[in-house]
């Protein structure tokens, strides 16, 4: 009797062994659920991504084909098509509006560059300056990221006041302190619109590559430049040989992200000048603004717009492709 309890309790842990499945049946909703768990909680993200951007986006694209005016704006589902004439329209540099366009995309890019590189240049030198521990430091890293954390219209309209021409501080100090100036001057129209416009620009711009640098530094290990102390490097040859390889990765990721923003931006123009942006600090946002809303010509501000799309789409896609050809010749 003994013996054949103890087979049957041996034969029933056989078959419960041998079916692990059925032991951990009850299990699997619980971990369909931890699966599917992060994309319930991204299915909000994604569809207001949907409805902010890709439903506007492929709107436009729509718009860019058709004759729409401001005829044809109440229903501008029934406008008529016009095919590829609004892109003609906007590439042809012999007529009017194709040459503003060249004009302000030119002043696009000079402005994008020496903004991208002053940002990038003034917060890691700043961020190398403050890698080193020394008292008030915690306090110039907090003065230093004001800038960054005002919002964009606070600031903007407060150089806006600053750079006025009668009471401005700038004149201020640059006319009647300094006397650098042999009279006050326009900073918000004419040539020196393209300064002011930069000046905002970099102002607020700098502290986040002085923050993403900064982080960018605490992974640099402090014996490297103990090493090379012992070795006989001074603080320059350090920062070329230790601190600008290692941030390389960082400094990539910076730079496309500063030039995307600097490259689409439109508050900081439209705040600081107006609707009207002066001829020399014609950025292509606000231009392509202008078509759309102050001559209501949808369709051809439809076509700019999906145009610089394309624009910022290919230089993305080869600067990814550049630094990732670049990484793989440094890691062989």
């Amino acid at each position: 009797m003994t013996t054949t309890t103890a087979n049957a309790e041996a034969d029933r842990r056989t078959v419960s062994g041998s079916t692990p499945g059925a032991a951990r049946g009850p299990r699997r909703p619980g971990r369909i659920r931890r699966v599917g768990l992060p994309y319930l909680l991204l299915l909000p993200a994604l569809v207001l991504e949907l409805l902010v951007h890709l439903v506007p986006m492929v709107m436009g694209i729509l718009m860019s084909f058709k004759a729409l005016t401001r005829f044809s704006i109440r229903d501008w589902s029934a406008a008529p098509w016009s095919g590829f004439d609004n892109y003609k329209i906007s590439v042809d540099i012999n007529a009017p509006a194709g040459e503003a366009l060249l004009h302000s995309f030119w002043v696009t890019c000079g402005f994008t560059v020496l903004s991208v590189g002053l940002c990038w240049l003034l917060g890691t030198a700043t961020a190398i300056f403050l890698q080193d521990t020394f008292r008030g430091r915690g306090v110039l890293r907090t003065l230093f990221l004001i800038p960054y954390a005002l919002p964009v219209y606070t600031a903007v309209i407060t150089w806006a006041f600053m750079f006025q021409h009668d009471n401005g501080l700038v004149n201020h100090v640059l006319h009647d302190q300094l006397g650098l100036t042999d009279k006050p001057s326009f900073w918000l129209i004419g040539d020196n619109s393209f300064i002011a416009l930069l000046t905002v620009s970099v102002w607020k711009g700098w502290p986040f590559a002085f923050l993403v640098v900064m982080a960018g530094l605490q992974n640099i290990p402090k014996e490297l430049y103990e090493a090379a102390a012992l070795d006989g490097a001074g603080m320059w040859q350090q920062i070329r040989r230790i601190t600008l390889p290692t941030l390389r990765p960082v400094n990539q990721v910076l730079v496309l992200v500063l030039f995307l923003w600097t490259f689409n931006d439109f508050n900081t123009p439209y705040v600081l000048f107006g609707k009207a942006a002066p001829e020399a600090a014609d950025l292509i946002s606000i231009h392509v603004y202008q078509t759309t809303f102050a001559t209501w010509n949808f369709g051809t501000g439809s076509a700019m717009s999906v145009l610089l799309l394309l624009f910022l789409l290919v230089v993305t896609g080869l600067y990814l492709l550049l630094t990732s050809r670049r990484r793989k010749t440094a890691d062989v």
